[in-house]
């Protein structure tokens, strides 16, 4: 694996995005959690490190499969992405509230990453 330096950690040059997990019958709702671990697994196996989610990702559930999928690992040895969903501003003053709700989906104490997920200028008016 390819490693970037990134403000003093070695960040995997490819990441797992967890946008796209394997469904079951077709429903983006209902993730397949075992071949979703068996993907995170090997990826930890071939030394990605790093993995993206969002709160709107399978209809709110891959934060939920990740977080169990990565608990099975030490803290320190990856790196987690997750959004803040920026595309509706009903949800701007529910920031707090969300922000702890996806550390408990994840299952984590800290995000190493936090982003604004689809801000743009059709969605925010």
């Amino acid at each position: 694996m390819l490693y970037k330096d990134f403000q003093n950690i070695k960040l995997s040059a490819l990441g797992l995005g967890c946008m796209r997990l394997p469904v079951i019958d077709g429903d983006d709702a209902r993730i397949d959690e075992a071949a979703a671990a068996e993907m995170v697994d090997y990826a930890m196996a071939h030394g990605i490190n790093y993995y993206d989610t969002a709160w709107g990702y399978h209809d709110g559930n891959s934060e939920l499969v990740i977080g169990r999928s990565l608990k099975r690992y030490p803290r320190e040895t990856f790196y987690l992405a997750t959004k803040f969903p920026g595309y509706d501003v009903q949800n701007f003053g529910k920031t707090k509230e969300i922000f702890e709700e996806q550390l408990k989906k994840l299952q984590v104490e800290y995000f190493d990453f936090y982003l604004f997920h689809n801000v743009c200028e059709m969605n925010i008016r």
